[in-house]
């Protein structure tokens, strides 16, 4: 028996389907606005032939590659078959990372999780982009999202107020992006001085002159073995579940330590403990922590346990380790935390999808530049004097997090109609949908 054929809805069906009741709508919107599904606002113009892959990128070329990366270009290609052949400006979705970019100028689309979307007509472009950088989309991993877009829900207002909206927001943010352009160069000048100054450290040059006036050689030196520094560990931490977490003891997680230093212990998460577990696993003071799994710009970071407070463990992503005599904890933190102690830490990293990790040989196996305990003291008393301003670095990343927190809000303003653009004479957007919808007839 032949399946019945899906009854074609009438203008008015697909209104009434369109419309958000009012009892499932988040919040108040003005008058002259309606709540809609995200789905009825574009069209999905991803191809399944004209993409290419990541292994076909090219450094240069004559056009731009447009994938789910970070990066507005991911690569080029020399290859003019494969451009878009749509109507431009699009929206390209990153359906594994959630990375939303406006796209107006000619490209060819990255093969992995790309969706290329086309806001219909009466929806404003630019609108639509910023409409979607607001949605909150749950986090899947690297599951697909795209999915999720049926059961996502927006409002949307008359077309001039669309337009206005897009106005305010790109004039704001270009104020922001001035503030946050010269906190960046502030602090990447304050990382660049500090990288170039712990190269120096740990090649001798910084201590030259120490080492003149005490009849020190540079051939004292020596390059060792991690192994050969440390006393105990290195050791893999606890695993316990979100249950466990509350009240009980300080627990330090891999978001809670960056170059070399542990946040305050307050701001740490506590969870209850077996008596047994505190003592396996609890921290001291000079103890090193190194973060065994992250992505690969955080892998093998490492923080020094100091003025501990109170008993504090280490989770699972974390090892732990003690020195020997030979090295002074704040010495080798320092080195661990420069390029060349990175590097080495990651030098046998292995990769997976969105992450990277080091297991405890590949710690030991770490090359160490090590001097006498005398020299490394020195190095550490004039490292305290050159880099005493890491707590204004801190400072600046704080700056730039408050900068894009300040967009966030600008947008959620935006989309609730609080900028004060609003024109509630206009039209109402009910008839902007309906017009919509006729697209889809």
């Amino acid at each position: 028996m032949a399946k019945a054929k899906n009854k074609k809805l009438s203008l008015e069906e697909l209104l009434e389907e369109a419309i958000v009741k009012e009892e499932d709508r988040p919040y108040e919107v003005p008058e002259n606005w309606v709540w809609t599904s995200i789905t009825n606002l574009f069209e999905n113009l991803t191809s399944s032939n004209k993409k290419i892959k990541k292994k076909d990128y090219l450094t240069e070329g004559d056009y731009a590659i447009v994938d789910q990366g970070k990066e507005l270009v991911g690569g080029y290609s020399t290859d003019r078959n494969l451009i878009f052949d749509g109507e431009l400006p699009v929206v390209v979705f990153g359906d594994h990372t959630r990375i939303v970019k406006y796209i107006d100028f000619p490209f060819i689309q990255g093969a992995d999780g790309v969706k290329v979307l086309k806001a219909l007509s009466g929806v404003y472009d630019k609108f639509f982009f910023y409409l979607l950088k607001n949605i909150e989309i749950p986090d899947l991993g690297y599951r697909r999202h795209f999915p999720l877009f049926s059961s996502l829900i927006c409002p949307l207002p008359p077309l001039p107020e669309q337009q206005r909206i897009v106005e305010i927001i790109e004039s704001l943010f270009v104020k922001l992006d001035a503030a946050k352009e010269m906190v960046q160069n502030a602090l990447d000048s304050f990382e660049n001085r500090k990288a170039a100054i712990l190269h120096k450290a740990f090649t001798g040059e910084l201590t030259s002159k120490w080492r003149e006036e005490n009849s020190v050689s540079l051939e004292s030196w020596k390059q060792v073995i991690f192994e050969e520094l440390i006393k105990t560990g290195p050791q893999n931490g606890l695993y316990k579940p979100q249950t466990a977490y509350g009240q009980g003891c300080m627990i330090v997680r891999i978001d809670n330590f960056y170059d070399g230093t542990i946040n305050p212990w307050y701001t740490l998460k506590r969870l209850l403990l077996e008596e047994s577990e505190e003592e396996n696993y609890g921290l001291k003071n000079d103890d090193i922590i190194i973060n065994r799994v992250n992505s690969i710009q955080y892998l093998g970071k490492s923080a020094l346990v100091r003025n501990l407070e109170d008993s504090c463990v280490f989770e699972s992503n974390v090892m732990r380790l003690t020195l020997t005599e030979d090295a002074i904890p704040e010495y080798i933190i320092r080195y661990l935390n420069s390029n060349l102690g990175l590097r080495e830490l990651r030098k046998n990293a292995k990769h997976a999808v969105n992450q990277a990790s080091i297991n405890q040989t590949d710690v030991k196996n770490v090359i160490v530049i090590i001097p006498s305990i005398e020299e490394q003291q020195e190095i550490v008393r004039i490292l305290d004097n050159l880099l005493g301003n890491e707590q204004r670095a801190k400072e600046l990343c704080d700056v730039i997090e408050k900068i894009d927190l300040m967009k966030k809000a600008i947008l959620a303003k935006a989309f609730r109609g609080e900028l004060g653009t609003n024109n509630p004479e206009e039209e109402s957007a009910f008839e902007l949908l309906k017009e919509v919808l006729k697209e889809k007839l």
